[in-house]
């Protein structure tokens, strides 16, 4: 359902004595509506996340992006340059499976405790490394879809260290999309493939998507590599998914 007006707030999501600084968009209209969670690239909360978060309340979602990067890099927001890259690679090696798992976690717990919530379940949707990060949370009990963009390295490496993300692909709990271009440099198609097997061995409810020539980060219309028809494309199968289970 598409709502009239939408509001936005910064507000602080907390975690024992982590005080996580997220980015909050809610219908404006009466009723309830369910949760879903917003995870960012390696660039931070910046005005593509937001967007997306924006994109989703105007749906009849109450969305939110936490800062995953809280604990190493507070406040950070960057554009697309080589040395925001760096950056934003740099804190992203310093996070942690554990760690990003309880953020999430008490982030859902923020979202339930809002009276226009739902209860029964929230979806996630990231982007870039946040893909990568949604692969693991959709083994959280409450993630009942998961959307995920061009996560790399989710068939070789964890966050932190320890065995590959897709070790863990058992445990996912509800339907999660994976959307990949096949022209992505970071993400080879074999590795697709792999996750695809992983997917169906274990019998996860669960749809891959491939774009043609489509690049890293085809979503965001603020990199070079956006593709506006995998793009529309993706978007339209992302609402689907959340319409369906939420």
């Amino acid at each position: 359902m598409t709502v009239s007006a939408i509001s936005t707030e910064k507000v602080q999501v907390i975690n024992g004595d982590l005080a996580i600084d997220a980015y909050l968009a809610t219908p404006s209209e009466e009723g309830t509506f369910p949760g879903i969670v917003v995870i960012q690239e390696v660039f931070g909360v910046n005005s593509h996340i937001r967007e997306i978060t924006e994109r989703l309340a105007k749906e009849g979602y109450v969305s939110i992006a936490p800062a995953i990067y809280q604990r190493q890099a507070p406040g950070f927001e960057v554009g697309y340059t080589e040395a925001d890259l760096e950056l934003g690679r740099k804190y992203k090696n310093q996070t942690k499976a554990e760690e990003l798992l309880s953020d999430i976690q008490a982030t859902i717990n923020y979202l339930y405790n809002l009276p226009q919530v739902k209860k029964s379940g929230v979806g996630i949707i990231g982007f870039c490394f946040g893909g990568h990060v949604v692969y693991l949370a959709a083994t959280l009990d409450e993630i009942k879809a998961t959307a995920s963009f061009y996560g790399a390295g989710v068939t070789n490496s964890c966050p932190g260290g320890g065995e590959p993300t897709i070790t863990r692909t058992k445990d996912i709990k509800g339907t999660i999309y994976c959307f990949f271009g096949t022209a992505d440099p970071l993400i080879p198609n074999e590795q697709v493939d792999e996750i695809e097997a992983e997917l169906q061995k274990h019998h996860i409810s669960h749809k891959i998507f491939r774009y043609e020539g489509a690049n890293h980060g085809f979503m965001c219309d603020q990199r070079n590599s956006y593709n506006p028809d995998a793009a529309k494309d993706a978007w339209k199968k992302v609402l689907d998914l959340f319409s369906q289970k939420l």
